[in-house]
């Protein structure tokens, strides 16, 4: 009974190989998804989304989701997912068309769950492919921040989901870097962004006044006259109160 119960466990010859096959896995989705990243931004597409397009194009877009408003959405979606994943910097401007396009409610969950998607599938391939190799090589101040971030990681990734600190792209692959459970990370982000999405969705709603503005004026639409500081400053600080309960821990230790 014995040597049948240890004849049927898998050797080690059987369970290395395995992870090798995993971390080769990885290492191939990661360099693919990097000549992905190179080959969108020498096609120009980050050029592409952006929001002089949706202003030239808008007439076309918005006749495309009268025609077939569910393709058309989901169809959105998934371009939500591939720029996530090509790490193109138009969390904000896709976010914006889909308030203009879908409505509030309903563009706003068009972009969270598109965020989350293509995040999410950004955060398991950099976690794979380099992750525990960074983590094992992380020393000194380096590794006490590490130590800070992991024990905190859900409030940390949530102050910096609300607060627009760091680039989005950079948010999906830092935290792949540190010990962060899959759970941990995808509940922080889809807290996070929600805020985010629900006003860029809501600023969606007045892209036409704007533009209508812009051109009686003789100028071009800019992200700045629909971004404004006023709405920063709110996220920074629905950030500041996201990490209150972690300051407030860290003084009472002290």
């Amino acid at each position: 009974m014995n040597a049948r119960r240890q004849g049927d466990r898998p050797g080690l010859g059987t369970v290395f190989p395995k992870r090798r096959r995993a971390r080769r896995s990885a290492l191939l989705a990661a360099i693919l998804l990097g000549a992905g990243v190179a080959t969108a931004y020498a096609l120009g597409w980050h050029e592409v989304l952006s929001l002089e397009w949706v202003v030239r194009q808008r007439m076309w877009l918005k006749a495309a989701v009268s025609e077939r408003p569910v393709l058309s959405y989901l169809t959105f979606v998934g371009i939500y997912i591939g720029a996530t994943l090509l790490s193109l910097p138009s969390a904000a401007i896709l976010t914006i068309s889909a308030g203009f396009l879908f409505g509030w409610l309903a563009g706003a969950a068009a972009a969270i769950t598109g965020a989350i998607i293509g995040s999410t599938l950004v955060f398991l391939i950099a976690r794979s492919a380099f992750g525990r190799y960074l983590r094992g090589r992380v020393q000194g101040r380096v590794a006490q921040f590490a130590m800070g971030f992991e024990a905190n990681a859900f409030t940390y990734l949530l102050a910096l989901r609300i607060a627009p600190v760091l680039p989005f792209f950079l948010m999906n692959i830092v935290p792949a870097m540190f010990n962060v459970p899959l759970r941990t990370y995808v509940a922080a982000t889809a807290i996070g962004i929600i805020p985010g999405a629900l006003a860029y969705s809501w600023l969606g709603l007045g892209l036409d006044s704007v533009i209508v503005a812009a051109s009686e004026a003789g100028r071009t639409v800019t992200l700045r006259e629909i971004v404004t500081p006023q709405i920063l400053i709110a996220f920074a600080a629905l950030a500041v109160v996201a990490t209150l309960p972690t300051i407030v821990r860290r003084l009472r230790g002290k």
